[in-house]
């Protein structure tokens, strides 16, 4: 397996919701840009970008199921579409089982102990920002609350403030 097809599944599962592809490509451009600032390994690295791509999976399902796309809902729904996507793709266990936790825990802001979930957070709130029109005094609360590594701080202060 290797990211750009996780890419192209992730487009044809959301196909015909360019706003939920986008939202997707932007957040793992982000992830990308703190992975190589931060000199994070290419095994985490691997975890992050798939997290990044898949992290939203279950909206739709959300959406049909609940009627709403809740974060919590999200983070519930979303695990077993990336885990069935990822076993079809050839994705080895351990990065499934990772990937999956991380889905199942990216609107999740408090006690985050690993590199690879802080990246994920922060690269979706750099997206979630300008998508949601969040005012500046929001976001430099967003900033201190969530952001931890430099690269994410910097991006945030030259994207919002």
């Amino acid at each position: 397996m290797n990211i750009n097809e996780v890419i192209f599944a992730a487009i044809e599962y959301d196909k015909g919701d360019p706003k939920r592809i986008q939202h997707f490509i932007k957040v793992h451009s982000f992830a990308r840009e703190i992975i190589y600032a931060e000199n994070i390994d290419c095994k985490t690295a691997e975890i992050i970008e798939t997290a990044a791509i898949l992290h939203d999976i279950g909206i739709h399902k959300c959406e049909q199921k609940y009627g709403s796309c809740s974060g919590k809902y999200q983070e519930i729904e979303g695990v077993p579409i990336a885990k069935n996507m990822l076993l079809s793709l050839g994705a080895e266990n351990s990065l499934i089982e990772r990937v999956c936790y991380l889905i199942a825990h990216h609107h999740t802001y408090v006690n985050i102990d690993s590199i690879d979930w802080q990246v994920l957070v922060e690269a979706d709130s750099l997206v979630n920002i300008y998508e949601d029109n969040i005012n500046t005094a929001a976001v430099k609360s967003i900033i201190e609350k969530i952001f931890k590594t430099q690269t994410g701080k910097k991006l945030a202060a030259i994207l919002y403030l």
